[in-house]
């Protein structure tokens, strides 16, 4: 056995990875970045729009303002998982999945990788969306708690970038990916109070909203804004959701770093 070049983190490799992965969906920025912002920005004006009057108050703040973190969370975590989504399964649909899992990268290091790019892109396409909301009339963005803003925004987009890690694992073509988006993600975000506020509903939607993690992602970022939120009626109810969605995501990491290391539909 000879002498290790590379002990503890391959840094050099992993940086690699990570601006392989950035570079990838910077080269098409205006489909990876700019389109999803003007697309959820014109769910806001849809929506505002539709509500007619623009004095009508939710969770006593304007509509626009009660909707416009709900609409940047949502936009957030579909393109962190767009993001993870295609990096695996491109590679084992173009044959170039030996590129990734060749080089004297840990499957922890690779996972670090994927998730990091898929962040950043989450980020960007976040403060796009504020940046054209916060100059569009009637919405307010005010930091009340930049903790839950960074926080949920990061574990939101986190959540989402493991499950298109997981899902680019388990597919076997584009469709499998878009299956997963159409039929999974899109409705559970759709789902999850971003357009209105749980307590409206009857007590058995409450319940299954509830049981929706993307409730408590959006909900919580939407507290970072506003200073209110319908998980519960105190900051406590608001901080028992910020450490249950964070050891969802240590879960769903070991999920991926066992399914990683065991080479599942990767590896021949």
């Amino acid at each position: 056995m000879g002498q290790p070049r590379i002990t503890g983190i391959n840094r050099i490799g992993l940086w690699a990875l990570y601006m392989k992965e950035v570079r990838r969906f910077l080269k098409v920025q205006t489909q990876t970045v700019w389109a999803p912002a003007v697309t959820t920005l014109l769910f806001l004006i849809v929506f505002t729009v539709a509500m007619g009057r623009g004095d009508r108050l939710v969770l006593g703040v304007p509509f626009a303002s009660f909707v416009a973190p709900g609409l940047i969370m949502m936009g957030m975590m579909q393109n962190a998982f767009a993001n993870s989504g295609f990096s695996l399964l491109a590679g084992k649909l173009q044959g170039t999945i030996i590129d990734m899992l060749m080089p004297p990268l840990s499957e922890a290091e690779l996972m670090i990788g994927i998730i990091a790019a898929a962040l950043t892109r989450a980020v960007m396409v976040g403060c796009a969306l504020a940046l054209a909301m916060a100059l569009w009339p009637g919405v307010s963005l005010s930091a009340a708690h930049p903790w839950a803003i960074v926080w949920f925004g990061l574990m939101g987009s986190t959540m989402l970038a493991l499950g298109g890690l997981l899902t680019s694992m388990w597919a076997e073509k584009f469709d499998h990916n878009a299956a997963v988006t159409n039929f999974v993600v899109a409705p559970l975000t759709l789902l999850s109070g971003t357009f209105y506020v749980v307590h409206d509903l009857a007590p058995a939607f409450q319940t299954i909203s509830r049981l929706n993690p993307f409730f408590y992602m959006i909900s919580g970022f939407r507290f970072g804004f506003l200073g209110i939120s319908d998980i519960g009626d105190t900051n406590g109810a608001v901080m028992g959701a910020a450490i249950g969605v964070g050891v969802l995501n240590i879960v769903l990491g070991a999920i991926a770093y066992a399914l990683l290391r065991s080479g599942w539909k990767l590896k021949s």
